[in-house]
């Protein structure tokens, strides 16, 4: 599997908080530690391979503050790396959904890029590893795993709503329903403070 060391991969994300400091980064802590929670439940999923690629799937964060180009600038940056399959969750980890339009907020790419990752998700067969960041990725604000209607809130509030949005509540449900099956528990109760977390109002201070 190409990803980088565990130890790699935090000196990234690191570097990349330096040169775009924001709650993204403490999201992307909370998404890796919950992915690691959830696969180790889980046969067949890796869960130092499950953090690494938590860790990493918002590394595109790294050019700036951006929107959808977020996920492109990510697959660039790990794929010229070497790093296929955390590039890969760069891409995969915002649809639940296998389509682009389904993204929650701006389509600030080219229509290369865009065409590009429209034809990507289109070919994609989605393994355990992007749907558990999909599923991470709904649950994790920065202070911590939030059950995903707080989630839901929380982006709702800063994009709106719009066409697709039940649908897309609806597949992050279906995904965890498949871990909840695939843990053969709530996988609620393997993620440390989720409790309180979710009776505390955090703002919006979330990175997406």
């Amino acid at each position: 599997m190409r990803i980088p060391t565990e130890d790699r991969a935090n000196e990234m994300l690191a570097e990349a908080e330096a040169l775009n400091p924001g709650p993204w980064a403490a999201h992307s802590r909370t998404t890796a530690e919950n992915a690691r929670y959830i696969a180790e439940k889980c046969d067949g999923v890796d869960p130092a391979a499950a953090y690494i690629m938590g860790l990493l799937h918002d590394i595109g964060r790294r050019e700036g503050v951006t929107y959808i180009r977020h996920v492109l600038d990510g697959y660039t940056y790990l794929a010229g790396q070497g790093y296929g399959a955390a590039a890969r969750i760069c891409l995969t980890h915002s649809f639940p959904i296998a389509d682009m339009h389904t993204y929650f907020g701006k389509i600030d790419c080219t229509h290369e890029q865009a065409e590009f990752l429209g034809n990507y998700l289109k070919d994609i067969e989605y393994d355990d590893y992007d749907r558990l960041i999909q599923l991470c990725d709904a649950l994790s604000l920065p202070q911590g795993a939030v059950v995903m209607e707080k989630r839901f809130v929380d982006v709702a509030m800063r994009y709106g709503l719009s066409d697709f949005t039940i649908d897309k509540w609806r597949a992050y449900i279906s995904l965890k329903e498949y871990f909840d099956r695939t843990a053969g528990c709530n996988i609620y109760g393997l993620l440390p403070g989720i409790e309180a977390n979710t009776v505390m109002w955090f703002g919006l201070g979330s990175p997406k």
